[in-house]
């Protein structure tokens, strides 16, 4: 498999990375996350450069990362600073690699390519991350799944009727027509559920009792985020697909970063403009996200197993499937124009 190489790719919360060295593996890259005294983010390969322990093990000291083996003192740049033997000139002609970091949307991104071709204006657009008026926090997993199965997940909504009924599921999932557009790079689903019954989290949320319109618009982003548009507001609000902020809305950001070919690592988290000064509707928010979101990987890893364990059998796609097999075609194009 190969993935899509020149892009951003979301490789830790701004809250995880801090003084002491991070791993992670992104795109079948070893990576190293660590801040500088001053709080900037820095990335490079998770490998000294001598004999190629993983940075990740050492200490920080400074801006820059000893490593635990011989000592060598590696500095953010990717160059040595210290040789094992201090009296021993610098050798610089042994380096790490080292990747463009971006911090934007509470998240820090690193760059998979070529580091001269890292543009920030790149960076998927998670607006309601950030916007005034909205407030976003979430949560991190690791998932033993090909990300595109992720993305599948997220882009069939009518899952929920089975996996989250005790949740967000509901019947009307099932009966509301579906539409697929594409725009460029990027696909759409929408479904609109009119005069309904809200299911318990957006009851919750609204705070009445009474018929609802609710609404799922899902947007894939290239290489492997997906951003879904949710709500529900009252009938007599008169809201439509096209413009619904008479009751409450959400967005749910997911970013699906490939680990391996069969592991990838899942960030997620709820952006809202309802109760958006109370901290405590924001962790019950992000406690029922983790319980939905661990019923998703059940399903996923499990998915994952039996694919490897049925090699004569293939995905089918069924109308509910559109979403996800018309961003499936754009990851193709684009691993294949790479």
């Amino acid at each position: 498999m190969t993935f899509i190489r020149n892009r951003w790719y979301v490789a830790a919360w701004d809250g995880e990375v801090a003084n002491a060295p991070l791993a992670r593996m992104i795109c079948n890259e070893p990576i190293v996350l660590y801040r500088k005294l001053d709080g900037t983010a820095v990335a490079m390969r998770d490998a000294c450069p001598h004999r190629l322990l993983p940075l990740s093990m050492g200490m920080r000291e400074g801006d820059n990362i000893r490593c635990k083996y011989h000592g060598m003192v590696i500095a953010p740049e990717g160059k040595p600073c210290e040789m094992p033997l201090t009296h021993e000139r610098v050798n610089e002609k042994i380096t790490t690699p080292v990747y463009p970091v971006v911090e934007k949307h509470r998240y820090v991104w690193v760059w998979i390519g070529e580091p001269e071709k890292a543009d920030e204006n790149l960076v998927p657009d998670f607006w309601p991350c950030s916007a005034e008026g909205w407030v976003f926090d979430g949560g991190y997993m690791k998932v033993n799944c090909d990300y595109r199965l992720f993305i599948d997940n997220l882009m069939d909504l009518t899952h929920e009727t089975y996996v989250h009924m005790g949740s967000i599921g509901q019947k009307e999932l099932m009966e509301a027509p579906l539409e697929t557009r594409v725009e460029g790079d990027e696909v759409f689903l929408s479904r609109w559920m009119p005069n309904i019954d809200p299911p318990p989290f957006w009851r919750e949320a609204l705070k009445k009792t009474g018929k609802v319109d609710r609404w799922q618009i899902c947007q894939f982003i290239e290489p492997c985020s997906v951003i879904i548009d949710v709500g529900v507001s009252p009938v007599e609000a008169g809201d439509t697909l096209e413009s619904h902020d008479s009751g409450v809305r959400g967005f749910v950001i997911d970013s699906m970063t490939p680990e391996t070919e069969t592991s990838c690592h899942y960030f997620w988290g709820m952006a809202r403009n309802f109760d958006i000064h109370d901290a405590g509707v924001t962790a019950r928010i992000k406690a029922g996200q983790d319980n939905i979101f661990n019923e998703d990987i059940e399903v996923l890893e499990g998915q994952q197993k039996n694919i490897a364990l049925n090699p004569d059998m293939k995905l089918r796609v069924l109308s509910i499937d559109s979403g996800g097999a018309h961003a499936r075609k754009i990851i193709e194009r684009l691993m294949a124009d790479a």
